[in-house]
């Protein structure tokens, strides 16, 4: 290691520099908190709580905010700490999964902890002022002994190297980490055997399992003036490719689509769009936001980022024939799909568009409920107070981010609006990602 105490030139980079430092606390995307004796942040990737580790520097220079470090070298080890089940997890390898190295019940604390601490950061609230009890919940059939891993991703995009093997992205890096089986894919992924052939002249692709059907299909994305090969899996498979001038999804042979399942009903989900990954996340949803809207006959009811209408689905059965659900998405061949997997459903209704631009122009001025599923970055301040002044009776927000469900929840409270309950679920074992549902209600309710 480099003397901690010689300051370093002003703008030297710091790649590759070594620093043994008492690691803090867990941070939101995956890593830890530490310091340079010269007092510089780390963010320590491959380390836990209260240990104390070497750490390489692998972004940053002396006048940089923080370094981003891995953990090279563990001094001294926490008690949550297990050795990585995948040979392809650690320092400077395939950057798919955060937390090989915990328990798994230190991963749902670990990611109980970055929820209350945004909580708190950005909307100013307790655990308990939410109405959570801090605890993230697995899926049904994840909780295993340390050492062994959930097999739960159902969609698994693969990138592809220079000899046409493929692999995973290392973290924050194009470079690609070649494999021959990834722990946390599904056993409908693993069937196919991506990882036994070559992909000559592709850059990427995409394997998906569908839940609820024996649907299998891989999305081929070609190089640059790449011709697709014969595609021989282990299983049957549909095949699509994604076209290099417009980025366009196109049926190559097989269906264009899979069939998911999810509370009774089956949902088409075309050229690989949006579906909730982990096998049990759709119906563990679905219970959430149903258990904290409660929906009820006659109700009208806004289903925002509706995807292919999962929860406007689960509403439109809820409400008897005299209620209304209005759906909003903007994917083409998602609005597509939700109209097709909702066509029985008289009173619901799909809108193409973004939320923002779409919602001001249907004129709805109330409604009883809203489900929001927005993208990573969260629905933001406008579309927020739009919100708050339907008067809903129940707002459900699905989150995939917690730092954007937090900003979100503090929009709301300037709309008027409360957090009456929370629960966390762990959707995504091994990574460091988190599905949160928060149920809101006006804040002058029963005062």
């Amino acid at each position: 290691m480099q003397n901690e105490s010689t300051p370093s030139p002003a703008g030297e980079s710091l790649v590759g520099r070594e620093y043994e430092v008492e690691v803090g606390p867990v941070a939101h995307g995956g890593h830890c908190i530490a310091r340079t004796a010269e007092g510089q942040v780390l963010f320590v990737r491959h380390t836990l709580p209260g240990e104390k580790v070497v750490a390489r520097v692998t972004e940053g220079s002396s006048d940089s905010r923080f370094l981003r470090a891995d953990a090279v070298t563990v001094v001294e080890a926490s008690k949550d700490r297990v050795e990585a089940p995948c040979p392809y997890a650690g320092p400077g390898k395939c950057g798919g999964c955060d937390w090989q190295h915990a328990k798994p019940g230190a991963q749902r604390r670990l990611k109980g902890e970055v929820i209350a601490e945004q909580l708190q950061r950005l909307a100013g609230l307790t655990p308990e002022e939410a109405g959570w009890d801090g605890t993230v919940m697995p899926a049904e059939g994840d909780k295993l002994p340390a050492g062994q891993v959930p097999s739960w991703r159902t969609r698994v995009q693969y990138a592809v190297d220079a000899d046409g093997r493929a692999g995973l992205r290392k973290h924050r890096s194009h470079d690609v980490q070649p494999i021959d089986h990834c722990m946390i894919a599904a056993p409908g992924v693993t069937e196919l055997g991506v990882e036994k052939r070559d992909w000559p002249q592709m850059a990427a692709v995409e394997a998906i399992s569908a839940t609820g059907s024996h649907d299998r299909q891989v999305i081929l994305t070609p190089r640059e003036g790449g011709r697709l090969p014969l595609v021989e899996l282990d299983k049957p498979v549909s095949v699509l490719r994604v076209d290099e001038k417009d980025g366009g999804v196109h049926r190559v042979h097989g269906r264009a689509f899979v069939r998911e399942r999810a509370d009774d009903r089956t949902y088409r989900v075309g050229s690989g769009g949006f579906w909730q990954v982990h096998p049990q996340a759709a119906d563990t949803l679905v219970r959430a936001v149903m258990q904290g809207l409660l929906p009820r006959k006659n109700d009208t009811a806004l289903d925002l980022y509706c995807g292919v209408g999962l929860f406007a689905g689960a509403i439109g059965q809820r409400i008897g024939e005299k209620g209304a659900v209005l759906g909003i998405e903007s994917g083409k061949r998602a609005v597509e799909d939700a109209r097709h997997n909702l066509k029985d459903l008289d009173r619901v209704r799909i809108e193409h568009g973004k939320v923002d631009q779409v919602l001001p122009r249907t004129g709805i001025t109330e409604c009883d409920l809203i489900v929001l599923d927005p993208p990573r970055a969260g629905a933001g301040k406008a579309t927020v107070k739009h919100l708050s002044s339907l008067g809903a009776r129940r707002i459900a927000y699905v989150a995939c981010d917690p730092a954007a469900l937090a900003r979100d929840i503090a929009y709301f409270r300037e709309g008027g609006y409360r957090v009456r309950t929370l629960r966390a679920f762990d959707l995504f074992p091994m990574t460091s990602h988190v599905e949160c549902v928060a149920i809101l209600e006006p804040a002058d309710k029963g005062v």
